[in-house]
């Protein structure tokens, strides 16, 4: 599953140094997408210029102030996340959280950053996530676990950071905000390794069906299986840039 995507990022890796105006329109794509893209999963209007004027500053007429900030602090989590991985430093509660405080950043203050006091359901989902009263000691056991068991188990960093954001979102520790910090955790695995990737929008039907479907049966491969199918088509993006 994972060959193609290895000699993909082989050939990337070939080429560098990459030149620094390629580099830096990269990242800037991959930015302004990765924003649009986990916002739109969620339910926010903004298109992707909607989304990109919004980030140069400019508000958009017709459009929530909440949208707004959902793109604003997407960026901004996007960036704390990009100097966490420039310090390396380890996965922690206190990332989470933080990533978490972020996004929802005056749209949620009250919530922000904090784990839910309450019991919940996802919608149209067959899983329930746990009671909030087992939340601290779940996600103290997905933090203390990431090592031994999910660096442990010899898995490809795709395939880790992918069941690490299986098992997020199955807890579902926030009142609102769990699918862009899962895709922000997932990224924070993949990023370390040198394999970034965007769930795109259009394959949102897909997604959940994907997460539910390792939620209930255990059966983590579809949502494996596309996560390595974006990854494949950023690799080839960015060669397709560079080279």
């Amino acid at each position: 599953m994972f060959e193609t995507i290895d000699a993909l990022k082989a050939q990337l890796d070939a080429l560098r140094p990459l030149p620094k105006n390629s580099v830096q329109s990269l990242h800037e794509a991959m930015m302004l997408e990765w924003t649009y893209h986990s916002n739109a999963i969620e339910g926010n209007t903004l298109t992707l210029k909607e989304t990109k004027v919004v980030l140069e500053g400019i508000t958009v007429g017709g459009k929530s102030i909440r949208e707004h900030f959902e793109a604003i602090n997407h960026r901004e989590a996007i960036e704390w996340v990009e100097s966490v991985i420039a310090r390396d430093e380890p996965f922690s509660e206190r990332l989470i959280k933080s990533i978490h405080q972020l996004l929802l950043k005056n749209i949620d203050n009250t919530n922000a950053g904090c784990y839910r006091q309450e019991n919940v359901m996802i919608a149209g989902a067959q899983h329930i996530p746990p009671e909030h009263l087992h939340l601290q000691s779940l996600m103290t056991e997905l933090v203390d676990g990431y090592e031994n068991h999910y660096e442990n188990q010899d898995y490809h960093p795709v395939e880790r950071a992918a069941r690490l954001h299986v098992d997020f979102v199955g807890i579902h520790p926030f009142v609102d905000g769990n699918g862009r910090t899962a895709r922000l955790l997932m990224n924070f695995d993949l990023m370390s390794s040198g394999y970034p990737v965007i769930i795109r929008a259009e394959n949102r039907l897909a997604y959940y069906e994907a997460l539910d479907k390792a939620h209930t049966s255990l059966c983590y491969q579809d949502f494996i299986a596309m996560v390595v199918e974006a990854e494949e088509d950023a690799f080839k993006r960015y060669l397709s840039i560079v080279s």
